[in-house]
């Protein structure tokens, strides 16, 4: 198992390299996992939010015009790269009730009970220990709180999932040796228990991830993702070869307009 400290690095660095294809390879393939998580936290007017795990700041925007001019929104990444982007968005588009900081989810530097929901959009599974970033949520939250988190479905239902495999054989160590770990049944809401929440509602989605070309499926899976760090360090003739390894394992997905890859999504909801 690879060391924690090991595995923030990876994720804090290979994020760093991902944030500029982040929205352009996953904004619309993971809109019905963002969709549902959204209206779990059924977001009101006035109320304070954290989002961990923000990334550029997909999730963290549609929550700042939820809650509105009375209400604020904490977005929270590991990436330095992730939160330069997101906080140059808010100042281009003029976003006052939202702020960026770069911070390990399981470690945030917040104060306890300032929060009145706390999300988190596909994060959770990069964390070294997700119970202790999910304690951490718990705490930050006020009493009557609620925590949603999306996390992605069973390696068996995602078939994208070789490209761990496909990249961890080239590297010395495994880029995300627990990632579809919270996919399996009732492993998520333990978790969330395990943090001390009540256990709320949880919804498990079946989704496919389209794209047009092999260029699309190979940019989404390499460039914009977990595995970013160890693909751009492969020298030019190493990414071709998993490119043309990773579009054989979807092969059977391909269809008359490109591909369109199964996968799966479990949205949890808990409350403190």
């Amino acid at each position: 198992m690879m060391e924690p400290a090991l595995q923030r690095r990876v994720q804090r660095y290979g994020w760093d390299k991902a944030a500029a294809y982040y929205e352009n390879t996953w904004q619309q393939q993971l809109k019905p996992a963002h969709d549902t998580l959204f209206d779990f936290a059924n977001i009101q007017q006035g109320q304070k939010i954290i989002d961990i795990a923000c990334g550029t700041g997909l999730i963290s925007f549609r929550a700042a015009a939820a809650t509105g001019s009375n209400g604020f929104v904490l977005g929270t990444d590991i990436s330095d790269k992730m939160i330069e982007i997101a906080d140059k968005t808010s100042k281009e588009k003029s976003v006052r009730n939202i702020r960026f900081e770069r911070m390990d989810a399981e470690e945030l530097k917040i104060n306890a009970e300032e929060f009145d929901v706390a999300i988190c959009a596909l994060g959770l599974m990069y964390a070294p220990s997700p119970v202790n970033a999910l304690k951490e949520m718990y705490r930050v939250l006020k009493k009557g709180g609620i925590c949603v988190a999306a996390v992605w479905g069973k390696r068996d239902n995602c078939g994208w999932a070789d490209i761990f495999e496909i990249v961890d054989k080239r590297v010395s160590s495994e880029v995300c040796p627990m990632f579809f770990n919270l996919g399996n049944d009732s492993v998520l809401e333990k978790n969330f228990e395990l943090a001390g929440f009540s256990t709320g509602k949880i919804k498990k989605i079946q989704s496919s991830l389209d794209y047009g070309t092999d260029e699309a499926a190979c940019a989404a899976a390499f460039e914009g993702g977990p595995v970013a760090l160890a693909y751009f360090k492969f020298p030019e003739n190493v990414q071709k070869e998993v490119c043309k390894e990773y579009l054989a394992s979807i092969e059977k997905y391909k269809t008359a307009k490109g591909y369109s890859v199964p996968g799966e999504f479990i949205i949890s909801l808990g409350i403190k």
